[in-house]
């Protein structure tokens, strides 16, 4: 399994579903899904619980953010900036497996190069390494 495309098939479907109201988690997920037809069952599988577990938990995440990040209102955030902290949070916290803080935000990090723009990774590792520093998660 690669935990790495997991994590950017998630982040495809969670950018879809915060800018397509009417998209279930799983219509976004299937859609992304269907473009990686080379995928195993256990990579699918960890895609859809990173989806599933950041929604479920969207409302607590957001407030995290909202509160780190006071220059910012959660809705002016670059979307795809927006749902890769979302899902770093919701690994740090909430996921039953739960990644130490350094390696959530590298991968957090690592899919802001990919996913962003040119101030995507910094952005990420200034809000992610705040939580860390202020113990919101530990």
């Amino acid at each position: 399994m690669s935990r790495r495309k997991a994590r950017e098939m998630a982040v495809q479907a969670l950018f879809q579903l915060d800018f397509n109201s009417g998209v279930t988690s799983e219509e976004a997920l299937n859609s992304v899904l269907n473009e990686r037809e080379d995928t195993n069952e256990t990579t699918r599988l960890y895609a859809k619980s990173l989806v599933e577990g950041t929604q479920k938990n969207l409302e607590a995440i957001d407030e995290y953010i909202s509160e780190l990040s006071r220059e910012w209102k959660i809705d002016r955030m670059a979307g795809v900036d927006r749902n890769i902290a979302r899902m770093a949070i919701y690994e740090m916290k909430y996921s039953q497996e739960k990644l130490q803080p350094g390696v959530a935000i590298n991968e957090a990090v690592e899919l802001a190069k990919t996913f962003g723009t040119e101030d995507s990774s910094r952005f990420i590792n200034g809000i992610l390494g705040s939580i860390v520093k202020n113990k919101e998660l530990l």
